[in-house]
């Protein structure tokens, strides 16, 4: 079985004109005769971008939510009313209230932007859950990942409540998993479960130890230089030969990342693509 990953929503864009960047993630893949969108961006360039590269959303029924944040989940609804009915696969807590609470005090909602009544009515349908379990042929969602390592923090402006009382720590972020010839792919869309803590989860489940390639956010711009420092320490031990990073990795992250690993590294930009 061979997969195609492609970059439709990212925060800049490759080398493909006409195609637009917006704060967001979203990829599609592709696999035999099957495909799937995972996350969907803000909204502003997922049906664009995907055009453009003449990817049709429409061929497949099925969305995979990494977490929901509205840069990951805003374009659902233009998805629902361009290609129809859809079914989402998430964590149970995809719809929790979620707010960035700055350090001015000013507290701005970074939830998913609808209603689950809203999307249901557009034609939604709703796969929750938060455990590991296989979505398609070599395809995986890890569901909710334990949080093991000591040095992945996360963010610490992420919050439940509009006040900053109750920290968000993100359960319901997951990844997709894909078992290849060559090793472990994972596709992310934030990572705030934390790199390692992923990947190990990852192979635990599948026993297989090679990890191939790494795409996608890593939250690495919003975490302290410690962290990056052991995330880089522990990269160094699982020997994988791409990582293509983007969205909330950051550039200064993503610099640091392109010294040391300059043979695997790549800027998975709008129209990247990672055949495998």
């Amino acid at each position: 079985m061979s997969y195609r990953i492609t970059i439709l929503c990212d925060n800049s864009v490759g080398s493909m004109t006409g195609t637009l960047g917006e704060h967001g993630f979203a990829a599609f893949v592709e696999y035999g005769g099957g495909a799937l969108l995972f996350d969907t961006g803000q909204g502003e360039t997922l049906i664009h971008n995907a055009r453009r590269m003449g990817k049709n959303l429409c061929r497949t029924d099925r969305v995979v939510l990494s977490h929901g944040h509205y840069d990951h989940t805003g374009g659902l609804k233009p998805l629902l009313q361009t290609c129809g009915p859809k079914e989402v696969l998430a964590h149970p807590g995809v719809f929790a209230c979620r707010y960035r609470v700055k350090d001015t005090g000013e507290s701005v909602a970074i939830g998913i932007p609808f209603g689950e009544a809203e999307l249901l009515k557009l034609g939604a349908t709703f796969d929750l859950s938060s455990t590991f379990r296989e979505i398609g042929p070599g395809l995986f969602l890890t569901g909710e990942v334990p949080r093991r390592t000591t040095f992945e923090k996360g963010d610490s402006g992420l919050y439940c409540d509009e006040k900053g009382c109750s920290a968000d720590t993100l359960p319901d972020d997951q990844s997709l998993v894909i078992t290849t010839g060559k090793g472990l792919v994972l596709l992310l869309g934030c990572c705030h479960a934390g790199l390692a803590n992923t990947i190990q989860l990852a192979q635990e489940r599948t026993g297989v130890a090679d990890v191939y390639a790494v795409v996608g956010g890593t939250h690495l711009g919003f975490s302290s230089p410690e962290q990056l420092e052991a995330t880089i320490s522990a990269l160094r031990g699982y020997g994988m030969r791409k990582l293509c990073v983007s969205h909330c990795t950051g550039f200064n992250a993503a610099a640091r990342l392109s010294r040391e690993f300059p043979a695997e590294f790549h800027p998975a930009q709008v129209g990247y693509t990672l055949e495998v």
